[in-house]
């Protein structure tokens, strides 16, 4: 679907992002909270910040700007630690250029991470409003499971397995954290305008 092409009036919201993964796993937590989105497919600029909610901020307000409809975004960031946060807001970029390999290249002794999700809601009021939420774990000694992006080298605390080997992932990730955040939110938001 290119941008806009296609979009239902039957969803509640729309998630706006370039990465059908993020989506998949957006829908599947939100349908438990009732709550129905759709994929708006589009490339949205990544600005050189150091702060994640500065970046999801300008995300939302692009996103909403291209499919006027009420919009999420999410943008995340893995945080090691041992290399004073890094890769950080430049997660995206360097899971592009070196991967997971050249993660665990980097990563020496001390394997103590976060990831962090940041989920940006705008509509016609143009006033973003973001849920957070972390979680903390640390970098695996190799790639283990067959998921995307860092899940293969990340293991939450209290866990032997990486994100990518757990079946539950995505009722203890700090994606579904920030997305049930944002979904009472939503929720009540909704009830209000009804009563």
């Amino acid at each position: 679907m290119k941008d806009g092409v296609g979009m239902r009036q039957s969803y509640d919201v729309f998630f706006a992002s370039s990465n059908k993964n993020k989506y998949q796993e957006a829908k599947k937590i939100l349908e438990n909270f009732g709550i129905r989105i759709g994929f708006f497919k589009c490339e949205l600029k990544e600005i050189q910040s150091d702060l994640l909610k500065e970046i999801a901020t300008h995300k939302v307000l692009e996103a909403f700007g291209k499919c006027k409809k009420p919009v999420i975004i999410e943008d995340d960031g893995l945080f090691i630690d041992n290399l004073r946060g890094f890769p950080g807001p430049f997660s995206s970029y360097v899971f592009k250029t070196i991967g997971n390999k050249g993660i665990l290249k980097l990563v020496k002794t001390k394997r103590n991470a976060k990831f962090q999700s940041i989920i940006a809601f705008c509509n016609k009021t143009k006033k973003p409003i973001l849920f957070e939420a972390k979680v903390a774990g640390g970098i695996s000694k190799n790639i283990r499971g067959a998921g995307w992006g860092y899940d293969p080298i990340f293991i939450p605390s209290g866990r032997s397995k990486t994100f990518a080997e757990l079946t539950n992932k995505n009722e203890l990730s700090h994606r579904y954290n920030a997305l049930k955040k944002f979904a009472k939110w939503f929720q009540n938001k909704q009830e209000s305008i009804y009563r």
